[in-house]
This record gives C-alpha cells, structure tokens and sequence, in this order.
C-alpha cells in the first residue's frame, strides 16, 4: 500500500502529471516566452534566455562537429556560471548526456571518470585545462568563466578563474567553439539518459547515477511546484551544479519558469548577503553550513535578507537551535528537505507554514517512502528507526556500469521496487520523516547505538560552538567512544569539562562524548558536507 503523508499542504495535487519532453525544451519555451529576461547573472555579466538558448545550439554545433553523438558522454567541469549552463544544455541538445564533475577534483580523480564513464569530450574550466590533459581527456573545450566579468561592490571575483592557457592539439576555447552553426535539437524521450552525477564514493569507488530526462524533470517541476515558483523570482545559486541539489534547485527550475538566477562560482558569505539584499533574491537553496557561516559573519544584518520568499535547504539536518535562530533573527522559517544523487536532489521537503526544525519534511509527489527493519526488511511503526527506501518518478535508473551495485541498493515490498537509501530515520504520527544518522556512521558504546548526528544537533545548541562533527574512536572499556571535535564561536571559550557537564544535562549519559577536541575549522566534501568519515580515520590510524 503507498504510503503518503498524514499532512499535505492545502491546495498543492498530492500528484503531478510530468512532461514527456527532454530538458532542453525547457529552455527553448523559456527562451521563445521571454527572449530578453535576464536568465543568469554571474559577476557583473548577463545572459538573457534567448542569448543562453543561442549559445548552448552553437556550442552544440561544434561538439556536433568533432563527433558527439545521442548517448554520449560529456564531461562538464567547472565553477558554477552560465559557461556551465550553456555546456550542459549544449549537451542535451545534440542527445548527449552530461557527466558534472567537481572542480576540485585532481588529474588522477578526474581520469577514472573519464575512463569509467567513456568521456571522449569535455568542457572545463580554464584554470582545469593543464589537469584535464594530464588525465587524456580526447577534446576540450576551454571556458575561461571569469572573461568579461567584474567585481561589484561587496562582491569581489573569486581568484584563480580568470587564467589563459595555451592550448595544445585541436582544443579550442568556449568563444571559439560558439563560432559555429546552431545544431538542431536531436529527437530526445522521456527514458533518454540525461544526466550521470557521481556519488561520493566513501564506501567505494565513485559510481555514476544514471538519470533519465524524465527523473529530472520530476524534481525541476516538483522543486517550483513545492516553492510556488513563478517568472518574476530571483533565485541565488550558492551551490554547486555539479551536485544535484544545487542542478535542481538552483539552476534547472529557475531556467524552467523563466526566473532569473544569479550565481556565485565560489562561497562568500558576504557575498551571498549583498547579492540577496542589491538583487532582491526570492529564494534560496543552500547548504546547513552556509546558514551557520552567513549567520556568524560580523557583517551580518537580517535586513538585508527581507526580500527571502523561502529559504531551502539538505545535505545534512540544519540544528534546531540555528534554524530557531534564523527565525527570531529574521522571520525566515527554514525549509528542510532530503535526497540524494539517486534520487536527483529532494525526495523529501517541509511544506511551508508547517515546517518542522530538524526535520526530513514529507514525502514529495509521487513518492512513496517507508521505514523498514534493517534486518527482516519489514515495515517499522511509527517512532521507531530503521532505514529509509523509497520509490518515485526521480529515482535513477541504477548505477551506470554496476549491475551488482545497482542489485544493492534497490528492494521489493509488496511486488514494488524500493531504493535503498542507507540512511537511518523514522516517522512522526503525521508522517514527517527525521534524519537519525547514515547506515554504517554508528557508535556502539557498550552495545548502545549512538547516533552520531543526533549528538551533533544538541551540540550545536551550545551558545559556545560554531560546529561540531562526533566520531567513532576504538575504547577499551566499551569498545567504542564517541569524540567531538568542537569550533568554537569567535571570541567564545569553553572547556571540554564544561561541554560535557552541559552535555549530560542535554542527552542520556551513554550518548555523551568521552573527549573533547578543540579545532581551528572541519574538513568538508566538494559539497560542502562535513568529512566525518576522513577525520574519524585519521583518528584511528593516530591511536593505532
């Protein structure tokens, strides 16, 4: 039987019927309903949807050119801005499918992408270009995404973008490339491959995501429908596009609509506060951290966030205590959501006006989500933790290359297919989903579970600590214990007797850390998660 929640917001379709077209038709009604609205601002440059929707079929014409075809992979790697915009829909045009790839990557990660993925074509960065031939990338199409842009005031360009390198074969730049004739846009359906984001790879070796055209627009026209989008919105892209939220909410459903989007290829939180103050940004899709950054900076005024219609949000659970503060601060009650790279960003999201703080959200249209024992695979009751599988329109289609994988990480119930999130949650009486902790992040002290991201929210409630991430380090007593590294806030102090005297007062004593470490700042991901699997190795190779 599905499951659906016991709440839904009145007046939203419990379903949406979605379009059967590729998304390059999105951009190419945006682009005939308003040629001269401004699609992408990006440090002083602009684009209007008729000049994006120009840009990308050039672009197409010169890949088109050197041989990409329907089915294709195209490595797309680079900092947010249009460039990214224009190679990516250049890509869908022609039928091809993208493959987005972190900037930060090194030439030796860089090549097993192209290697397992079978990328003969990219298009990168200028600053990328020395590393993308290290790697053997075929042909490369280089975009220096700082040409003619600005500094603005109180946002300053970011450095290491504006470079010219000399370029070696039959290379080209971005400009040179959109020389050629438009290409005609290929005859693409809704199963067509689209999109292959990889996943993180921390329990393994990166695996490709294979979405369809039709697994993205699930979530391009479930994001503006849950957000009540429409053409006059202003949207901020803080994250990144080659991550799945940041693609989704921050780029695809804006261009969807005709909104506007302006977009910063790095994180300044200063930065982000002037553009949503000077351009009047509706909404924003951002990561816990970013709150947590922008909130901290001495510069920081509520004022200058009034134009904020909503404020969205995943990758990890934003602390009850933060989001309390955001909202006694400026009135913004922060709307949390869940997804994954499987899922192609939200699954899960809080309906506004019955946002719940620390909390999953609901189950989104079209999906059907349970929570199920980890062992007999059975349905839990409500309360009670046990992993998240869920089913629905934007789930992939499996992990490119990886049939064994693929077989993993999906399962049956009651003749239905479920993914298999590996997250652990459970489900309120009005059928909210919460976050406990991921799979295989456990601290077992004396055979007592502690989930180390729920000892990460009471933390964050400290007046004291900026952030906390909580690991697991070997114990002789019981086997494991949980330690905190702690960031203190700027010119606060404490002790780590005192965060653990406060501690007991906040959560049972087996949940309480043994010790405590004080740092400077937490490593993250590319997507600006917390690295608590590299900091809890390194700890345990130092005690080993």
């Amino acid at each position: 039987m599905t499951q659906t929640a016991r709440y839904w917001p009145e007046g939203k379709p419990r379903t949406l019927t979605l379009p059967r077209t590729g998304v390059m038709h999105n951009l190419r009604v945006s682009a005939e309903r308003y040629p001269d609205r401004v699609a992408l601002w990006h440090y002083g440059r602009t684009w209007t949807y008729a000049q994006l929707h120009e840009q990308a079929t050039r672009l197409a014409g010169h890949l088109a050119a050197r041989g990409v075809q329907r089915g294709d992979r195209v490595a797309v790697w680079m900092q947010n801005s249009p460039e990214w915009a224009i190679a990516a829909f250049a890509a869908w045009q022609l039928g091809a499918v993208v493959v987005p790839l972190a900037p930060m990557l090194q030439a030796r990660e860089f090549g097993f992408f192209l290697q397992d993925a079978g990328i003969r074509t990219g298009v990168i960065g200028a600053e990328l270009y020395d590393r993308a031939r290290q790697a053997g990338l075929g042909h490369a199409v280089v975009a220096n995404v700082m040409r003619g842009a600005h500094a603005t005031p109180g946002v300053p360009i970011p450095d290491g973008l504006d470079v010219a390198p000399e370029l070696q074969g039959d290379d080209v730049t971005l400009e040179t490339a959109l020389q050629a004739a438009p290409a005609l846009e290929a005859p693409v359906t809704a199963d067509d491959l689209c999109i292959m984001p990889y996943t993180s790879g921390t329990t393994g070796l990166p695996k490709g995501c294979m979405h369809t055209h039709r697994s993205v627009q699930a979530n391009v026209f479930g994001a503006g429908a849950w957000v009540d989008g429409n053409v006059e919105d202003v949207f901020l892209a803080a994250l990144p596009f080659f991550h799945v939220t940041g693609f989704i909410n921050s780029l695809m459903s804006a261009l969807s609509i005709g909104a506007q989007v302006v977009i910063m290829s790095r994180w300044d939180r200063d930065a982000a506060r002037t553009l949503i103050r000077d351009h009047a940004v509706t909404l924003w899709t951002n990561t816990p951290t970013m709150v947590i950054d922008l909130m901290a900076s001495p510069n920081f005024d509520p004022a200058d966030l009034r134009s904020l219609r909503n404020v969205t949000g995943g990758g990890a659970s934003l602390p009850a205590a933060v989001g309390q503060r955001l909202l006694d601060q400026t009135g913004i009650m922060f709307l949390e959501g869940y997804g994954l790279s499987e899922t192609m960003a939200q699954s899960h999201s809080n309906p506004k006006g019955r946002q719940k703080l620390q909390c999953l959200g609901v189950p989104l249209f079209n999906v059907d989500a349970r929570i199920v024992d980890l062992d007999s695979g059975e349905e839990l009751p409500v309360g009670e933790t046990g992993e998240i599988v869920l089913r629905g329109p934007q789930v992939m289609q499996g992990y490119w290359n990886r049939p064994d994988a693929t077989a993993e990480a999906f399962t049956d119930i009651g003749g239905e297919h479920f993914f298999r999130t590996g997250d652990l949650g459970y489900m309120d009486d009005e059928g909210y989903f919460y976050f406990a902790d991921r799979l295989k992040r456990m601290v077992n002290v004396s055979g007592m579970k502690v989930w180390p991201a729920e000892v990460e929210n009471q933390l964050h409630a400290h007046p004291a600590i900026q952030e906390a991430c909580v690991i697991s380090v070997p114990d002789d007593r019981s086997g494991e214990r949980a330690r905190a590294l702690v960031v203190l806030r700027p010119g606060a102090s404490a002790t780590p007797a005192e965060l653990e005297s406060w501690a007991r007062e906040q959560m049972a004593t087996y949940k309480v850390p043994r010790d405590w470490q004080f740092v400077e700042s937490l490593p993250r991901s590319p997507t600006g998660k917390v690295a608590w699997r590299q900091l809890q190795e390194a700890a345990r190779a130092a005690m080993a």
